[in-house]
């Protein structure tokens, strides 16, 4: 086989998986504290005998965005958005611990507290369960108070603090829903420093202008691809005429 027909084939298969990545990001440029995904083309030699005069590209997942999303007020008590590095402790589908930015919170009718998508917050002797109250606070350090139905408003109750965490993100392994875990198993200590805005949320840092600019881009070199794919095709019958 002609070493361009194979190279035009793998770049069209690497674009592929490079399409795929920006497209996850764009799917979740309104997740609440979505970190965007980041791949990286890199040239490798086509090995083999003869002369070595193909060069292909292959794309590699390098991680993920760790910037700040932008934080809008909502008013809402439970909500809640990370106020710099951290991360809010919930159990993992798995039964494991993980982490998320995910400060969309709300409470299921058992009273567990739970992000929007279904993970229990932890805190320090579990999952955090409130108990039917008037209303509900949470404080910068994490702390959930309560004002007990049938008490007066200066009656305040505290039922728990969510755990914040801050592991380095070389620690961390990036899961399905948005969530993290560490690469080596166990569990992340609380820190103090992490501090949390109530009643707001981190939207996605994805960059949507950006991520439409890349779409557009790598549609276009798929095409180009698929013609250099036709050219070898092209040349490799006119090599047989003769």
């Amino acid at each position: 086989m002609d070493k361009s027909l194979y190279v035009a084939m793998t770049g069209a298969k690497e674009i592929l998986q490079a399409q795929a990545v920006n497209n996850y990001n764009l799917a979740n440029a309104n997740t609440t504290g979505f970190k965007a995904n980041l791949s990286a083309f890199q040239s490798q030699a086509v090995a083999g005998t003869g002369y070595a005069s193909r060069v292909y590209a292959t794309d590699a997942a390098t991680g993920w965005d760790g910037s700040e999303g932008s934080i809008a007020t909502t008013g809402r008590a439970l909500d809640v958005a990370i106020q710099g590095q951290g991360f809010i402790a919930v159990q993992g589908p798995n039964g494991q611990e993980a982490y998320t930015r995910n400060g969309d919170l709300h409470l299921t009718a058992d009273g567990v507290l739970e992000t929007s998508t279904g993970q229990a917050v932890l805190g320090d002797d579990g999952p955090i369960t409130v108990p039917p109250s008037g209303s509900i606070q949470i404080a910068d350090d994490g702390t959930v108070s309560v004002v007990p139905l049938g008490s007066t408003p200066g009656t305040v109750a505290t039922v728990g603090r969510i755990k914040l965490v801050n592991p380095p993100a070389d620690s961390l392994t990036r899961q399905s829903g948005g969530l993290f875990q560490l690469t080596a198993g166990g569990t992340a200590p609380a820190d103090a420093s992490v501090k949390i805005a109530s009643g707001a949320l981190e939207s996605s840092n994805v960059d949507l202008a950006s991520a439409m600019v890349n779409m557009i881009d790598l549609a276009r070199s798929f095409d180009l691809q698929v013609k250099a794919m036709q050219s070898a095709d092209q040349n490799a019958q006119s090599s047989a005429q003769l």
